[in-house]
């Protein structure tokens, strides 16, 4: 399984997409090891003192494609869910002063807390979906996948040309624009997709 990662993906406002869209899209992976499921508590890392949340809807690829167009591309996902791409911002920085990969930052145990899964066919429009983030109670992050810079068919469809996608691969989509931020042991964190709770552990 290959948990993927999409950078930079969302604005504030929709005009602003096109503008964003430049051709390149900003793509990192994460080692099946990051992920926490089955809303376990996460342990802050020991090797940090700067780790930043960003929520994030992720989708699961449901079969095999390789070189797939954008027309086909949202017949790949079989299930979206909403997860938090973590980062050692410290452990970033350090890395990029010396020009180094991003894994250490953001493929550590734990980077990749993930809720269940909705099936691809609860969702009438992919282009439309409303999810959120509350942190001790306090909503902080706020989404909606017509803000996208490129939407679920253009990543999957590139992707898929310099890797083969198969069943069960994950696909960070990206954070909203506004909200990101630090995080600290002893915060709940609370992720939603359409208003129903999927996502909710603690920093310990």
């Amino acid at each position: 399984m290959k948990i993927i990662g999409i950078g930079k993906n969302y604005v504030t406002k929709k005009e602003e997409a096109g503008v964003n869209k430049d051709g390149f899209q900003i793509i990192f992976t994460k080692p099946e090891s990051s992920l926490v499921t089955g809303n376990k508590d996460v342990k802050y890392p020991s090797f940090t003192n700067n780790l930043a949340y960003e929520v994030e809807l992720v989708v699961k690829i449901g079969k095999t494609g390789k070189d797939i167009l954008e027309g086909e591309a949202v017949s790949y996902i079989s299930e979206i869910g909403v997860g938090i791409d973590y980062t050692a911002k410290d452990v970033l920085t350090a890395c990029r002063n010396v020009k180094g990969p991003w894994d250490l930052a953001k493929g550590f145990d734990g980077a990749a807390p993930m809720s269940s899964f909705k099936p691809i066919s609860g969702f009438s429009d992919v282009d439309n979906i409303n999810f959120d983030l509350k942190i001790n109670g306090k909503q902080i992050q706020v989404g909606n996948t017509s803000l996208m810079i490129y939407n679920f068919a253009e990543i999957i469809s590139n992707v898929s040309k310099y890797m083969t996608l198969e069943p069960g691969d994950l696909i960070f989509t990206g954070t909203p624009a506004e909200g990101a931020g630090e995080i600290f042991k002893g915060d709940r964190l609370q992720g939603s997709i359409e208003g129903e709770l999927l996502l909710d552990f603690k920093m310990v």
